[in-house]
């Protein structure tokens, strides 16, 4: 097939594109000399589109307003497939230099969604524009800063996805910076155009190029670390801490011990512990003798079956330990870095490796380890690009972006690729770090290499136990690939990303409002057999009917206004929809629960946390006393099923100060023989229960009023204990109370008055009356 096309702008173009793909792939565009799409296939435009907007000199242009300043041609790259491919060209026609910034394909419309740069910013211009909300700041992968994206609706069937990435290698006099491009006059660059169709919402366009092209940045992408069964742990963690190696918390010179299990048991109590622990002992001492950095972990104290031992203190508290390694130690003793580092693990036992100033591994470096052990992580410094993760599976998202941007789409492409958030304690409060990682489901790198440790840290440390309490009990979902990111929402300000699983769906929220949120924010699919739950603040939530759509509510803390632009602003909230496995229900003071699934339940008096322990029972059915179990805890009894550690399902319930609760035990008497003495029987039949109150000043049961009971046969005493009857206990059981105050006190030199034996005994307490009726072999009613 014979491919024609003119480069210009003057007329009508059509470009015809070849793909295996077929009918699931645009085949024609059609433009126009005013270098607007009229077309694609088939389908007319009702409103033609520019084929790529851009900013000249800081100011938003199309190609048909700016031509006597740069020319832009298209080349399509016919037997392209998957989607369409072509390369566009810039080129400076005039006689001044030029600054290009800001390519968009198809134009950046108010209906579109769109990527591209906004305001200026040296790390971090680029944004996702909605047409419902202000632009959302964005992190993209670090050789695709400058990228373009869009998506828009075609029709009611088909929507379009276009993507635009800068070939650095086309530039003729041209200068590159990591958002902007400064053409000579005479100078060129060409970008790299891709379109296909998808179905759904914006957020399907971004997946396809995202996700499932890989930004086009690999042919294929090789899986196979990703498969191995022995890495997949890391990206179920989501607290490391990286320390030096004379940091006290590690080892104190002077107390010459070692105080990393100290460090560790309370990290357990305030966020659950660390996942990860990486050791530092080289830079920025390296260099300053002919060591290198293999022998600096030789030469700490107490040498590597020291490191070794800490090694196995770390695994009994479910603990990974991590060793630094610098790639650019070449001045120092020579030698091999991939035997040396291999010889450290083999050593240690340790883990895996901190690849300095590396955002990719290699393959020797994983195959050394892999000779040593299994289960060892190689782990970046740098966020991996996509042709790069294919060799690594976790990185960070680096400091260097202080400030981070609200959304990571480098989650998005790859969301089995662990990734942590580097945060420091030394700076300021840093609670938004901690938000922003638990909003894009990844975890967060302590970075303690400062000195310091501010009197808040441990406050904000609980906030990142219960961030990190919920992506640990559901992790699936936050690795799964099927996740939905900026889903829309009746409030601008606040965020939510939708993470489903098989059986649950998770919603992270974000809230940049000051003054708190509480109001119904997001639209949901229900079913009769799932129901909703705030895991955040543990609560059951109804949704709610809003013209033909349910919506669910969402509440979120308020913070200072101060805060706003700083490391501290924010509030999150998680909403989880789960299968209906756990029925529950409180009836008076006992909890009844049932559950045919699952491993375990766990019964909390107040929220879940890190520093308390719950009650826990194996899945079944059970009828659970709260006072015996929790004493006089009045408040929300917080009820979770798990499976090996993933939480199935929540029910909450509540009692409220000053419910009375039923607190007596029914006990079992031998069998009447119907021949007791001064004894007499009480037929079985049935009765409603109901109560006479006074005033309400001191509440009275009324869980049960109306209720019918069925009483079996009984048998009462006629009369009242006697003197002479309790007289004849303490000389047969030798009794006596605890407290003898007033016990008894009507009588004289510790026996009854005379003529006063069958009076009823009086001054005697409950706990007395109990004693007597276990001794006689009958018991007290309830």
């Amino acid at each position: 097939m014979r491919i024609t096309y003119r480069h210009t702008w003057f007329a009508t173009l059509c470009i015809f594109i070849v793909s295996v793909v077929g009918a699931q792939s645009p085949k024609v565009i059609k433009i126009s000399d005013e270098a607007t799409v009229t077309a694609i296939d088939d389908i007319l435009l009702p409103t033609p589109l520019p084929i790529v907007s851009f900013e000249l000199d800081k100011k938003p242009v199309l190609p048909s307003e700016v031509k006597a300043l740069i020319k832009v041609t298209v080349r399509p790259e016919n037997d392209f497939s998957p989607g369409y491919k072509a390369v566009v060209t810039f080129q400076n026609v005039s006689d001044k230099k030029i600054n290009l910034r800001n390519v968009v394909p198809f134009g950046t419309q108010a209906k579109n969604a769109y990527i591209t740069g906004y305001g200026e910013h040296g790390l971090s211009r680029s944004h996702i524009f909605l047409s419902w909300r202000t632009p959302v700041n964005c992190i993209l992968p670090d050789n695709a800063w400058e990228l373009g994206f869009s998506a828009w609706d075609a029709t009611t069937s088909k929507s379009i996805c276009a993507l635009m990435r800068r070939d650095r290698k086309s530039a003729v006099k041209t200068a590159i910076s990591r958002f902007e491009n400064v053409l000579e006059p005479g100078g060129s660059l060409s970008y790299h155009l891709y379109v296909d169709y998808y179905k759904g919402s914006w957020q399907e366009g971004l997946r396809l190029m995202f996700q499932e092209r890989y930004l086009y940045d690999v042919d294929s992408f090789d899986s196979s670390l990703f498969e191995r069964e022995d890495l997949k742990w890391i990206r179920h963690a989501y607290v490391m801490h990286l320390m030096m190696a004379w940091d006290k918390d590690y080892y104190n010179a002077a107390d010459g011990k070692f105080h990393l299990g100290d460090f560790l048991r309370k990290g357990r109590k305030l966020y659950g512990g660390d996942d990860v622990i990486g050791i530092w002992p080289t830079w920025p001492t390296l260099g300053l003798d002919q060591r290198n950095q293999f022998d600096m972990f030789r030469d700490l104290p107490g040498g590597m079956e020291q490191i070794r031992r800490l090694v196995d203190t770390c695994h009994m508290m479910n603990t990974k330990m991590f060793v630094a390694y610098n790639p650019w130690d070449e001045s120092t003793r020579a030698e091999d870095h991939v035997l040396g580092l291999a010889d450290i693990i083999r050593n240690t036992n340790s883990d895996g490796a901190i690849l300095d100033t590396k955002g990719e591994s290699s393959k020797e470096l994983q195959e050394a380890a892999d000779g040593v052990k299994k289960d060892v992580i190689m782990y970046s410094e740098g966020m991996a690009v996509p042709k790069d993760m294919q060799g690594i599976v976790s990185g960070r998202v680096h400091n260097a972006l202080y400030y981070p941007p609200l959304l990571s789409i480098t989650k998005f492409i790859k969301p089995d690729f662990a990734i942590f958030r580097v945060a420091e304690l030394f700076k300021e409060p840093i609670q938004r770090e901690y938000a922003t990682a638990f909003f894009n489901g990844y975890g967060t790198e302590l970075n303690i290499f400062r000195p310091g440790k501010p009197e808040w840290a441990d406050e904000q440390y609980r906030y990142l136990g219960r961030t990190s309490r919920i992506l640990r009990e559901n992790t699936y979902n936050f690795t799964a690939k099927n996740y939905t990111p900026l889903i829309p929402t009746l409030r601008d300000s606040i965020y939510v990303n939708k993470w489903p699983g098989e059986e649950k769906t998770i919603y992270t929220i974000y809230s940049i409002i000051p003054e708190g949120f509480m109001d119904y924010l997001f639209e949901v699919d229900t079913a009769a057999d799932k129901h909703f739950v705030d895991i955040w603040h543990h609560k059951e939530i109804k949704p709610k009917v809003i013209n033909g759509k349910v919506y669910i509510p969402v509440e979120t803390d308020a913070f200072s206004k101060k805060y706003l632009g700083t490391n501290n602003e924010g509030a999150v909230d998680c909403i989880a929809q789960f299968p209906l496995l756990l029925s529950t229900q409180l009836f008076g003071d006992t909890l009844y629960i049932d559950a045919d699934r699952g491993d375990s339940i766990c019964i909390w008096a107040g929220n879940p946390s890190y520093e308390k322990t719950p009650y826990t029972v194996k899945a079944g059915k059970h009828a659970i006393k709260l006072l015996e179990h929790f004493g006089l805890f009045e408040g929300k009894f917080v009820v979770q099923l798990f499976s090996n550690g993933i939480l199935l399902d929540e029910n909450i319930h509540e009692i409220l100060p000053g419910t009375p609760r039923l607190n007596s035990k029914v006990s079992r008497t031998p069998k009447a023989n119907g021949k007791e003495k001064d004894m007499v029987r009480i037929p079985a039949g049935t009765f409603t229960f109901k109560a006479t109150n006074g005033d309400e000043f001191i509440p009275y049961p009324s869980y049960n009023q109306g209720q019918v009971y069925h009483m079996p046969s009984f048998m009462m005493d006629r009369y009242p204990v006697t003197n002479a009857q309790y007289y004849e206990f303490l000389k047969s059981s030798g009794y006596q109370p605890k407290d003898t105050v007033n016990f008894l006190k009507h009588w004289k030199d510790g026996k009854p008055v005379s003529g006063e034996e069958h009076y009823p005994v009086v001054h005697v307490s409950y706990e007395d009356a109990v004693a007597y009726a276990n001794w006689a072999g009958k018991r007290l009613p309830t």
